[in-house]
Parts: C-alpha cells; sequence; structure tokens
C-alpha cells in the first residue's frame, strides 16, 4: 500500500461522522485490500482495474473459466419450440475436501480422506414476478469432474442445463395450477433482483497431520479404562475445505472458500436405577491449531468422566420447582440459537399461507420479542472476537448476494428478518443471507449471531441475583443450568442460598421454556459472551453471555430408565 494511498485512508477515517463519504470510504477500503491482499480480487476496486484483474483470475482457474464459457453457451442457445427461453441461469460447483477419523474404546474405527465436487444448476423460466422455482424446478444435482478437466465439465453443465430447463418448464405450469387455486395474488416476486458482483479469493486447503490426530483420538478413548462403567467413550474429528464457485447469467460470478476443524467427545454412563447419562462436549475452529492439544484433551476427557461419575451418584430432581434459573453462556447460546436463530428466518411459507414466514416470530416483525436491554445482531462480516475464530464468518452468500452486519433485534423489537433471494412480505430484497451446503439450494440462515445487552453484570454477580431473588421469595435454593441438551438439561446444580454452594442433580427437565418465556422472563445478562461455532452443513457462529430469568419450571422427566446390561463388561487387560 503506498503511502500516499494510506495516507487518505487515514484522513478519510479520522474525519469526524458527519463529514465522512460513504462512497469516498469504501472506495478506500477496497484499494486498501486489493493492495494488501494481491490474491484476492475485490469486486470494488475501480473499473478498467476490476475488469483486468477479473479476467486474469478466470483465465488463470479452468473452472471457473468451464463454468463461464458454458453459462455464456447456454444463455444464447438453451430454447425449445413454445417454451420461453430462461431469463436466469445459475451454475455452482463446490470442491470438498475432508478429512475424519474416530476412535473409541482406545482403538481407531474410521480413517477417511474425501475430495469431491458436486454441481448445482438452477434454470429459471419466467420473470422474477413468477417463475419455475417450484418443486422440481428449483435445480439439477450431480457430481463434477475430480480433476481440471474444462471440456469434461462443460459436458456435465451441458446436459444437466438441458435437464433442468426442460424440468423448469414443467414446474412453471404447475405453479400456476397451485397458485390459480388462491384468490389474491401474491404481494412479493418470486425472485429478487441482486447487482452483478465479481469477487475471486484464493484457494483454501486444508492444513494438518492426520497421525498425531489417530493418536490422539486413541488415547483419549482409551481413558474408559479409568471407570468400568463407562459404557460408551469415543471421539471423531472432520476437517473440511470448501471450495465454492457460482456464476450466474446476472453477471456475478464469485470463488470462495472457508475451512472448519471439528472434534468431538461423546461418553455415556447408567445410574443405578438404569437411568442413561451422557456428555458430549466439541470443539470448533478455523484451523486445527485452534483445538485443544492432546494433553489439554485427556485432561478435557478426565474431567468429562469424572462429571459422569458424579451424575451417577447425584441425588434426583423430585420436587417441583418454579423459580429463578441461571444458564452459563454456554447453555444460554443453545437458547439464542435454536429460540431466536431459528426464528429469524425469512422463509416464505407455502402457497395459500398468509403467514409472513414459517418461524415462531412470523406474526412479530416491528413487535416485542425480548427484553427491552437485549438486542441481536448477526454480522458475518466480522472474522474474529475475543481472539478466537468465527466460522460463521462469509462475506457473499451462495446466492452471488454481498452480506452486511444486520441488527434484526433492536430493544427487544424485531425489526429484521434474515433474507435470501426469495422474497417475503415486506421484505422485496436480499440481505445476503442465502446459504447451503454443498448440492443443497440455499435458504435463510444465521452467519454470527451475537446477543448484545445494555446492561450487564459479571457472573459472580448473577449468581448473587439468583441467590437474592431466591431469599425473596422464602427458597432454599435457586438452579443453574451449565450445559443443555436440547432444551433440557445436562448439567444441572442447585445453587443454595444459605452459602452459595452448588449440588449437581439429575432427571430434570425444564417446563415452559420457549420464546414467550423468553420474551418475559428474561431479567439480567452477563458481561461473559462465549463463541460457540457450530459446525453444520452450513457452519455457524453464536456468541451470547449468561442469562437469568426470574421464573421457569424445573420438573422431574417422565422419562422411563432404561435397563441395565444382563451381564458384567468384559474384563479390562492388556493395552
Amino acid at each position: 500500500m503506498s503511502a500516499r494511498l494510506r495516507a487518505r485512508v487515514h484522513a478519510l477515517t479520522a474525519a469526524p461522522p458527519s463529514r465522512r463519504s460513504s462512497v469516498k470510504l469504501t472506495l478506500l477500503v477496497a484499494l486498501f485490500l486489493a493492495a494488501a491482499l494481491p490474491s484476492a480480487v475485490v469486486a470494488q476496486a475501480p473499473p478498467k482495474a476490476t475488469a483486468a484483474a477479473a479476467a486474469a483470475a478466470v483465465q488463470s482457474d479452468p473452472l471457473l473459466s468451464a463454468m463461464r464459457e458454458e453459462l455464456d453457451r447456454s444463455k444464447s442457445q438453451l430454447k425449445m419450440d413454445n417454451v420461453p427461453a430462461p431469463y436466469y441461469i445459475e451454475y455452482r460447483l463446490s470442491d470438498v475436501d475432508e478429512y475424519s477419523a474416530e476412535a473409541a474404546f482406545g482403538a481407531l474405527r474410521q480413517d477417511q480422506r474425501i475430495h469431491g465436487r458436486s454441481l448445482r444448476i438452477v434454470v429459471r423460466v419466467g420473470d422474477y414476478k413468477q417463475d419455475s422455482y417450484y418443486g422440481p424446478g428449483t435445480g439439477m444435482v450431480t457430481f463434477a469432474p475430480r480433476d481440471d478437466d474444462s471440456i469434461a465439465l462443460r459436458r456435465e453443465l451441458w446436459l444437466a442445463t438441458d435437464r433442468a430447463y426442460k424440468i423448469a418448464s414443467e414446474a412453471l405450469a404447475s405453479k400456476k395450477a397451485v397458485l390459480s387455486q388462491y384468490t389474491a395474488d401474491q404481494p412479493f416476486d418470486d425472485f429478487a433482483h441482486a447487482p452483478a458482483l465479481e469477487s475471486f479469493g484464493p484457494f483454501v486447503k486444508l492444513d494438518f497431520s492426520p497421525a498425531p490426530w489417530k493418536e490422539t483420538l486413541e488415547k483419549v478413548t482409551n481413558l474408559y479404562r479409568s471407570d468400568a462403567k463407562t459404557q460408551s467413550l469415543s471421539a471423531y474429528v472432520r476437517f473440511r475445505a470448501v471450495n465454492d464457485y457460482f456464476v450466474n447469467t446476472e453477471g456475478t460470478s464469485t470463488r470462495q472458500g472457508y475451512t472448519t476443524y471439528a472434534l468431538n467427545l461423546s461418553a455415556e454412563t447408567q445410574a443405578d436405577d438404569g437411568m442413561e447419562l451422557g456428555r458430549s462436549p466439541f470443539y470448533v475452529g478455523s484451523s486445527a491449531a485452534e483445538l485443544p492439544t492432546q494433553d489439554k484433551l485427556l485432561a478435557e476427557t478426565t474431567k468429562m468422566l469424572q462429571t459422569l461419575k458424579d451424575l451417577r451418584e447425584a441425588p434426583l430432581v423430585e420436587e417441583d420447582y418454579r423459580g429463578p434459573i441461571l444458564f452459563s453462556n454456554d447453555a444460554a447460546s443453545d437458547i439464542l440459537d435454536g429460540m431466536i436463530g431459528a426464528n429469524i428466518l425469512g422463509i416464505r411459507p407455502k402457497p395459500g399461507d398468509s403467514a409472513r414466514t414459517t418461524g415462531e416470530f412470523s406474526s412479530n416483525y416491528k413487535g416485542r420479542v425480548l427484553p427491552t436491554f437485549i438486542s441481536v445482531v448477526d454480522d458475518p462480516t466480522m472474522k474474529s472476537f475475543d481472539g478466537k475464530s468465527l466460522i460463521g464468518t462469509y462475506q457473499i452468500d451462495e446466492e452471488g448476494v454481498r452480506v452486511a452486519p444486520l441488527t434484526v433485534i433492536k430493544d427487544g423489537m424485531l425489526v429484521e428478518y434474515l433474507l435470501g433471494r426469495m422474497p417475503i412480505r415486506d421484505f422485496a430484497d436480499s440481505n445476503g443471507h442465502g446459504r447451503a451446503a454443498p448440492g443443497q439450494s440455499p435458504s435463510p440462515n444465521i452467519g454470527n449471531l451475537i446477543l448484545q445487552p445494555k446492561e450487564s453484570s459479571s457472573p459472580e454477580e448473577l449468581k448473587k441475583k439468583l441467590i437474592e431473588m431466591c431469599k425473596q421469595e422464602g427458597k432454599p435454593y435457586g438452579y443453574y443450568a451449565e450445559t443443555l441438551v436440547g432444551y433440557n438439561p445436562r448439567l444441572l446444580y442447585r445453587v443454595y442460598v444459605s452459602d452459595g454452594h452448588q449440588e449437581l442433580v439429575r432427571g430434570a427437565v425444564f417446563n415452559e421454556l420457549d420464546t414467550r418465556t423468553l420474551r418475559n422472563n428474561l431479567v439480567a445478562a452477563g458481561n461473559d459472551p462465549l463463541v460457540s461455532n457450530r459446525e453444520g452443513a452450513v457452519p455457524t457462529t453464536v456468541i451470547s453471555p449468561s442469562i437469568l430469568f426470574d421464573e421457569l419450571e424445573v420438573k422431574r422427566t417422565d422419562k422411563k430408565n432404561a435397563k441395565l446390561p444382563e451381564y458384567p463388561p468384559p474384563t479390562i487387560t492388556g493395552r
């Protein structure tokens, strides 16, 4: 970066907000990125530079070149008699390199490396107002050649595009027949417009050595020998590098990639009464270096097994309790993900359904869904938080739309939904949240979902508040949930008013832990936000502090206990 450009960026970013030009700032940041990251082409660079860099990127990448060439050919030649030509075509190629290994009881039972490429082809007939994206018309999926044979790739694209076009024409007719059953016109388009963009990031690769990880999995799971009542102990790693290529007839071309490194532990045991007890901690990052070392993981596994022993000996929850409950940041992240993250997605309901979306917040637009001291932001552009990488990070979604930070809930009020290019009522445009696993259809999803309280307290202060609330209600203890499975406690402690000591209990479930309770009974939040990276079909991140409810019901589970094994396990000898 030149001294002159550095000086201009500094002068502009240091100016008062009222004097800043957002257009100039965007341009300067793009120039900075272009100078600092020569391996990536940034779409906002000056037009001549962008065109030259894009052409160079396409020419040097046989996959991009083949996809663009075949797209141009399809756009100009694809036409059947008595059927309209496509108004939109897109190609998405996902290159996936995945390593997975698993061990149980000290022995490796899985070790494999897979490299494959999938193609997803979408052909839309009709127009943006009403098109063929319905039923089978949502696209064709096929495999792509693993090597960079452009002729083989173009042939796959040609055949799949031809099939997708024929299916699209049939899908449009079926869609019109279904919609004719309803008198009201659809108040939004089938497909949102999006500006063309070009962005070519570097090709990502896995960076690890398999041997040390296999050794670690074997050593960790061999710790089952420390407790004869451990009925299962397994450990699993999955490392993925995904490079996505996307081109469409609107002029968008992108190449971007991400890596995820995940490690899961799982252990199960039974109490003397047959109650099944389990733990399943997980660790996820964007590099192998972010996962626990072998020594750290051995220590974590030893701690997990001790917790299972403690659970076997813990007293059962016999009483029905209604009162204050404190959730750790780990447990709170599950609540944020499930109750907020799943309900802020702008997913269009079925034809004839008058609801705005399919989630529990479909009727809550501009209504209160959380306490007024809580806001929720989804910011996929954020790459790290408190020194930890966020795997929900991305710049452009799987529909070719650039993303930006978005406040979804402001001061408790729902003000936005996360949207892809399928509009819903009152929301005509995508906000860059059309996400998809390789080969799958895009659908709204979170990126980095962050709970932001206006006022917060330390974990120690929250515990004091819990105890004080119990005192005021005349309760001998309150509850502290450390981890959840679903929305029910896995590690649950009584917190005694007398001296604050904690007692582990088992066999409890929460009653009425739902979005209404979240809105009305959440009274405080911590200053201890936890990064919870979640490896799934689409990588996401949830960041939440501890949260305190003034009232929630705890009762004994009605699930029947399983039978204990009929005869003892084999004697542990040898290794």
